[in-house]
């Protein structure tokens, strides 16, 4: 192995592994956040096999991350005419990555959260004591900022990279 060769793999190395850490504060377990990273810095596509491999996993940890990374559209499947092993490809533009993944928390974290916010408002909205009014009013409020939240982090999403890095250097500007 040359040097260039071998400095592109401690490098390709060393973003796996950070980025496997970086995942679990997105919502993801480590491996899938690590298959992801390795699927979004090879030049072709990588057999589940390939996975295994440079990961050191096992299939099954491998087979079911990789489709967890498919069910959330950060990754595709990639079919190889006279080829029977499955080939996975990452998504390689950043801000459909982020797109992707702030619509998967939304969708498994702030959804849920803001439905229990609104079923405890609810349920509480008839108690006429100080601490039902206080706890009704807490959750009213928590609701509501969740929801802007939500609203705007759909917004953001849903704007074209370009125009959303001109929004954003206005704001920090």
């Amino acid at each position: 192995m040359n040097v260039a060769t071998l400095q592109l793999k401690q490098a390709r190395d060393e973003f796996v592994a950070q980025w496997g850490a970086l995942g679990t504060q997105w919502g993801i377990n480590r491996t899938m956040a690590q298959i992801h990273a390795l699927l979004m810095t090879a030049p072709q596509p990588l057999s589940t096999d390939d996975v295994m491999e440079e990961l050191e996993i096992s299939r099954g940890n491998a087979h079911t991350n990789t489709k967890e990374l498919v069910a959330w559209g950060l990754v595709r499947m990639v079919v190889r005419k006279g080829e029977r092993r499955e080939f996975f490809e990452a998504e390689k533009d950043v801000w459909k990555i982020f797109t992707t993944v702030a619509r998967e928390r939304k969708r498994r974290e702030i959804d849920p959260a803001l439905a229990v916010l609104r079923k405890c408002a609810e349920n509480s909205q008839e108690i006429q004591t100080p601490e039902g009014r206080a706890f009704f009013d807490q959750m009213r409020q928590l609701e509501e900022f969740v929801e802007f939240a939500s609203n705007m982090s759909d917004r953001i999403a849903n704007m074209k990279h370009g125009f959303a890095v001109q929004m954003a250097a206005k704001l920090l500007g």
